[in-house]
């Protein structure tokens, strides 16, 4: 590993040490916002890369992320992007939708991972081992890789719907429960791409 910005716990080389060869991070973008969907992301990095300034995406700028976003792509072994859509999510509820972004990304990898590492506190249902790290996003190099990728195609898909649905603001606050956001709300009344299941006012 090159020198990076934030330290990173060992954990994927202890994992190599134990006999795992393509160990996933796996984070999700978007649990919180009112509208849009939530998207989950799964990396397999080399065992050396650089990727500087690789830290939890929400520590980072914008231009970082989107800049580690294409790094990522380049030098990642295998990586995924998946989602779960709005009537997912409310006929799910956020949790389990969320899991199940996840379940897809690392069911979409070219190369299939023999172990997991997820962000947060729930597993997704996964056919390989797999543990969950609270804060993995700042703890673990592959996780937060995850985070980068997730965040920033969660916040290009809300670009395009901010096009799609203007006067909302979705570009800018992503769906987030900003007052902007509920005025909005208030006034033009919700999307096809609000979350029915949350409080939207």
């Amino acid at each position: 590993m090159m020198m990076n910005e934030t330290t990173f716990q060992p954990i994927e080389q202890s994992l190599r040490a134990q006999g795992y060869t393509a160990i996933c991070g796996v984070d999700e973008a978007g649990r919180g916002p009112l509208a849009g969907d939530v998207f989950a992301a799964a990396v397999i990095l080399p065992e050396t890369y650089d990727l500087p300034g690789l830290a939890d995406s929400k520590t980072l700028t914008p231009k970082r992320r989107e800049l580690l976003f294409e790094q990522i792509q380049q030098q990642a072994v295998a990586w995924a992007i998946a989602s779960a859509d709005v009537e997912e999510i409310d006929r799910l509820n956020i949790l389990q939708a969320s899991l199940l972004a996840m379940q897809r990304a690392v069911s979409a990898l070219a190369m299939p991972a023999d172990y997991a590492l997820v962000d947060g506190n729930k597993l997704p249902a996964l056919a390989i081992p797999a543990e969950y790290i609270i804060k993995g996003d700042g703890l673990c190099a592959s996780i937060a890789a995850a985070s980068v990728l997730a965040k920033v195609a969660r916040d290009r898909h809300m670009a395009v719907l901010d096009e799609v649905y203007p006067g909302y603001g979705l570009a800018r606050h992503k769906g987030y429960p900003t007052q902007a956001h509920y005025a909005a709300l208030a006034e033009l009344g919700a999307t096809a791409v609000h979350r029915k299941s949350f409080r939207l006012g």
